[in-house]
């Protein structure tokens, strides 16, 4: 049968294979013959499985199924699969392949989700436009001359793009969030340590997690019911306090949500703020209390994000040398430096060699404390911040991003434009909390996203909420560029 996938849910999936309406093979081909059909003009996707996926379908029509078993998801080729190729969106690791699964990938063939492929992502994850990927740039589905942001933009594009109903990215200074806001998805960073990295392809060890992308909350909740929790191969996860629950309709009353208005003040187009205040009084409408916050320390979040993030890439991609895996340059007496040069100038795109030397800098001796030491006691204010700001309210709202999205080429000359694409979501990633992005409108006919922010392990209050919020919204999720195309 002939399926139209845009914006069709995972709990959508659900009810049409549990009442037999689909297959399995016919819910999965139908995704898989829309990438073919449209990701030319988006290039979400670096490759797919189409025939291991066919046959994992298959095998749940001929088996039988419950649960999530069946449904298509699309994962960031930063998370390491066993036997199929994972770059993390850069030369140096073209035609890498992994011996083993990391560990949500683990838990998501655990859960019988069947995987379409590995979505186009930044070089390492280091970028918020998805145009620093070695093998092309990701088009936003909204409208194809813009970014679909970064650096999961090939994940929020796929779901976006009706190419898959969830898909997981990762988020180290908000490219899980950012780019949900630009392409009109929901998109949630749990609190570090609430879902394993192993077999992450590291960036910033400190603030690097894993998420979900989905068009509804409630997706989100069931793909976080199926990556969260301790693993014995990441000694930084923990058990959550709470098992994720999926959330149901409700009101706001008893919420106090926290406005942080001294950082809104300045950089936020005008019509991203008229969403935002917009998506603030339906919250006010559902009961909510909303009461102003302050995060003195905010506004340091850039810089010492920058140098933290850097100094920790300096240290993770120092494996990436020629020796072990991935690329190797060398030629008739070389000696291993040269080798370890060359291979390194070939593999590494611009920006990822910008930040290697800024990490590398800032670790370098007689700077260590002027830099790296002084960014992690900003660190820690901020996390102070957080906890101070908790103690007036539940959860704090902000725009997502200060811009919808940009056009393509419009900021890769001006690295500093193109970092503060993140200066809402980074502070989050330094205090190590969870936070969520909603579609709360439109702006020039781009979405807008609207972030709420919990204290650490409060995914199920963040959820409620934005259940709550995104079901006033109505936002619909099906970009008018994919219509057009499909007509």
């Amino acid at each position: 049968m002939m399926m139209d996938t845009a914006g069709l849910s995972a709990e959508h999936c659900v009810e049409l294979l549990d009442t037999r309406e689909v297959s399995c093979r016919e819910l999965v081909s139908a995704y898989l013959d829309r990438i073919d059909r449209d990701d030319d003009r988006v290039h979400a996707f670096l490759r797919t499985r189409r025939e291991l996926a066919l046959a994992e379908a298959d095998g749940f029509d001929r088996d039988g199924r419950t649960g999530l078993q069946g449904v298509p998801i699309a994962l960031k080729d930063i998370l390491c699969t066993k036997g199929e190729e994972t770059t993390a969106g850069s030369r140096i690791l073209e035609g890498h392949v992994p011996i083993y699964d990391g560990g949500c990938v683990t838990r998501v063939k655990a859960a019988g989700l069947v995987s379409l492929g590995k979505t186009n992502m930044d070089e390492f994850a280091m970028g918020s436009s998805t145009e620093n990927s070695a093998f092309g740039v990701t088009h936003n589905p909204w409208d194809p001359d813009r970014v679909p942001g970064g650096s999961s933009g090939g994940s929020s594009a796929a779901v976006a793009a009706g190419f898959a109903p969830l898909a997981l990215g990762t988020d180290t200074g908000g490219s899980i969030r950012q780019p949900a806001a630009l392409c009109g998805v929901v998109g949630m960073k749990p609190t570090y340590g609430a879902v394993s990295r192993y077999g992450l392809i590291a960036f910033a060890s400190s603030l690097d997690q894993i998420g979900p992308f989905a068009h509804t909350v409630r997706d989100c909740a069931l793909l976080l019911q199926v990556i969260c929790g301790k693993d014995e191969c990441d000694a930084t996860s923990v058990e959550l306090p709470e098992p994720i629950v999926v959330p149901e309709a409700q009101d706001l009353r008893g919420v106090r949500l926290g406005v942080p208005t001294g950082l809104l003040e300045q950089g936020i187009e005008p019509g991203v703020r008229e969403s935002f205040d917009a998506g603030i009084r339906s919250a006010k409408g559902l009961g909510a209390d909303v009461v102003e916050v302050a995060l003195p320390h905010a506004g340091y979040a850039l810089p010492a994000y920058y140098l933290i993030a850097p100094a920790e890439a300096s240290a993770n991609l120092s494996r990436f040398d020629g020796v072990r895996y991935g690329l190797r340059r060398e030629e008739a007496g070389d000696t291993i430096v040269d080798m370890y040069g060359r291979t390194r100038a070939e593999g590494f795109g611009a920006e990822v060699k910008r930040r290697i030397m800024l990490g590398t800098y800032a670790l370098s001796a007689g700077y260590y404390d002027a830099y790296y030491g002084m960014a992690q006691k900003v660190r820690t204010r901020i996390r102070e911040d957080f906890q101070a700001a908790f103690g007036d309210c539940d959860l704090i709202a902000m725009p997502t991003s200060p811009t919808v999205a940009f056009r393509i080429g419009e900021r890769v000359d001006d690295p500093w434009a193109m970092y503060a694409s993140d200066v809402l979501t980074v502070p989050v990633n330094l205090a190590g909390l969870p936070g969520i992005s909603i579609p709360c409108g439109l702006s020039e006919g781009l979405p807008v996203g609207l972030q709420l922010v919990g204290p650490a392990f409060a995914e199920n209050r963040i959820l409620v909420a934005a259940h709550a919020l995104e079901q006033a919204l109505g936002f619909d999720p099906r970009p008018a560029a994919t219509a057009e195309a499909q007509a």
